[in-house]
Parts: C-alpha cells; structure tokens; sequence
C-alpha cells in the first residue's frame, strides 16, 4: 500500500499536500481500495469557505457513498475538473492526478493535528 512521507494525512482516510498557505487534498490509497471502483465525484462547495472538518463533497463508487471531510479550515478554490470525465484516476493514481481539491488556508496552526504517515499506518494496520 502507498503511503507518501511528503504528505499529512487525516482519521478520515484524506491526505493533504501542503503548500505554503494551500493545501490539495485527495483520499489515500488505503480509502480508494475500501471503496473500490470509483465512478463519481461531486464537489459543490468551490467558493465557499468551511470549517474543519465539514463535508465538502462526496466519492460514490460501485458500492457505497461516501462523505469527503475538509481537512483544514478554509476557502476550496479548485476541483480536480479531470475527476468529472475520468472519476476513476482517484483509484488510478490517488496521490496525484486524482487529487480532489485545493484549499486556501484560513487558519494554518490546524495543519499540527494532521498526522504524519507513520501516525496514519498505525490507524490502518
């Protein structure tokens, strides 16, 4: 299973890519094998500035759909636009071009409670 050091991650199976005072957000390889073959993702919150941990949008897969948690507080400015052609890249390639959103960051200081990889492999195994 592929679990990046150069990402934080969160109980909700997210990880995070922080970039200055962005963050791009996507679901790990451990959600996307739980939910198996993805086949759409909806995200309706681009413009709107949430709360930690507010859903943002959902994955739904053959099975099962599932809420999508924001991992920090803060304005989405983007959604991964391939995601509506090509849902199926969050399985294919999760921590890269099936990232899900960009966040502007409104309070940075939340980023200490994302856990580090070795953090997250606990949860997990």
């Amino acid at each position: 299973m592929n679990i990046p050091q150069e990402v934080k991650y969160t109980q909700d199976h997210e990880w995070v890519l922080i970039d200055g005072d962005e963050a791009i957000v996507g679901i790990t390889d451990f959600a996307q094998g739980e939910l198996g073959d993805i086949v759409y993702v909806e995200v309706e919150t681009v413009g709107e500035t949430l709360s930690k941990e507010e859903v943002f949008g959902t994955v739904e897969a053959v099975k099962t759909v599932s809420d999508l948690f924001v991992p920090l507080s803060g304005e989405i400015i983007a959604f991964n636009d391939a995601l509506e052609d090509t849902p199926e890249l969050v399985n294919d390639d999760p921590y890269g071009e099936g990232w899900i959103v960009k966040i502007k960051l409104s309070n940075p200081s939340e980023i200490e409670g994302l856990l580090s990889d070795e953090a997250y492999k606990d949860i997990i195994s």
